[in-house]
């Protein structure tokens, strides 16, 4: 244990033995949801913020660990986190079970019409109601656990640290901004939740799809070649929909709901506009049903975007690995929340130097700008220099 964590240690026991052990009052001076007055008791708040009633007490545990044990939990519960909101667990687990049993059928028939498919003759679903509770209750006891873990680690513990780690250090999200996003994001939860849900019990059932479960079914190299193209596509494709939501009607009626959190957290990234989180759901799970696609390479890349995704939008400096030349660091993305119609990609930042959409010096950026447009002042000023430096060099010379 650094010297840093054993004197933070005895601080906190001090104070502990001071005031007879961990105070639940709210202080003006503690992080996020404290400074909302308790006037009305709101489970989702509660639900999040649960542990800064045990602040102390966890801090003092928390300091007691290895270095390395908490970045390790830390990390892992980032990953949980996003991997995990949207309910794709279930449906991993469904895959996953259906080729470890062996009880899958080969080939898939689409000779019959769209209609037959899905009438109620032939459409199966059984056991639908289990599987919507499992999906909506595992993602709601993550949000609330592991969100509330997240809060505490990040905007209570390390707060005062803020110009250490906080992309935007001097910024942070208004109580009622970090209420309305959870309140969105929970529906957002519901919504999702609720698709994975009947995805899962679709494919139980047997019902008609490309997915496939045999590693050689379509030869070895494709197996492996799924992993770049469905990466590719995911993530291609989520840059032409965020541009298209960022149109003027799509971004005022939709996707302006999410740019209410300049200084976006981690529960900023589910909080998004009911048809615009099912638009970009459906959309990514389209391979599933036009071409052959293993489940386990088509989760995989689906969890990585997702763990990513919770990265963006954690507000925190994080770093792209030196293992993912294509990956930008999460200030990328945090510059779009900041500047609005910049920085659109997500997993590749090649996209935006392609359409000549990424963040310059010269543009001006504001919500209303939907198209940067050369800044007039950073011109003016650019020009300004140069003719004082012509003045300059003219003087010289004389």
């Amino acid at each position: 244990m650094t010297a840093k964590r054993k004197s933070k240690l005895k601080e906190l026991t001090g104070k502990s033995n001071e005031n007879g052990g961990s105070s639940t009052d709210d202080h003006e001076d503690s992080a996020g949801f404290s400074f909302l007055k308790r006037t009305i008791y709101n489970p989702m708040l509660e639900g999040v913020r649960w542990t800064e009633r045990y602040s102390d007490s966890i801090e003092k545990f928390w300091l007691k660990l290895p270095d390395f044990v908490t970045t390790f939990i830390a990390t892992l519960a980032v990953f949980t986190f996003g991997s995990t909101l949207r309910g794709e667990w279930v449906i991993i687990l469904v895959t996953a079970l259906r080729q470890w049993s062996g009880k899958y059928n080969e080939t898939t028939d689409f000779n019959a019409t769209v209609t037959d498919l899905f009438s109620p003759q032939n459409l199966k679903m059984e056991n639908w109601l289990q599987f919507w509770f499992g999906a909506v209750a595992i993602s709601y006891l993550i949000y609330f656990t592991v969100g509330g873990f997240l809060h505490w680690y990040f905007y209570v513990n390390r707060r005062h640290q803020a110009s250490e780690w906080k992309l935007q250090p001097k910024k942070w999200l208004s109580p009622e901004l970090e209420m309305h996003e959870i309140m969105v994001g929970s529906l957002a939860l519901l919504i999702t939740g609720t698709y994975s849900a009947t995805l899962a019990c679709y494919i139980y059932n047997g019902n008609p799809s490309t997915i496939y479960y045999r590693f050689d079914e379509y030869g070895w190299a494709w197996f492996f070649l799924q992993f770049a193209v469905i990466f590719l596509y995911q993530d291609y494709t989520t840059y032409i929909l965020h541009r298209m939501y960022h149109t003027p009607f799509l971004y005022k009626n939709f996707h302006k709901l999410h740019h209410k959190y300049k200084q976006p957290t981690a529960f900023s990234v589910t909080a998004i506009h009911p048809v615009e989180i099912m638009h970009v759901q459906l959309t990514m799970c389209l391979p599933l049903f036009v071409v052959p696609v293993h489940w386990l390479p088509f989760y995989i890349v689906a969890i990585y975007t997702y763990y990513h995704g919770i990265i963006d939008h954690s507000g925190i400096n994080f770093k792209a690995q030196w293992w993912q030349p294509w990956q930008p660091d999460a200030e990328f993305h945090d510059k779009h929340h900041e500047f609005f119609h910049v920085n659109f990609g997500f997993n590749i930042k090649i996209w935006d130097w392609l359409h000549g959409t990424d963040m310059k010096k010269n543009r001006k950026y504001t919500e209303e700008t939907f198209f940067a447009l050369d800044d007039p002042a950073i011109s003016n000023e650019s020009a300004k220099k140069t003719e004082d430096k012509i003045k300059i060099k003219k003087s010289k010379s004389k």
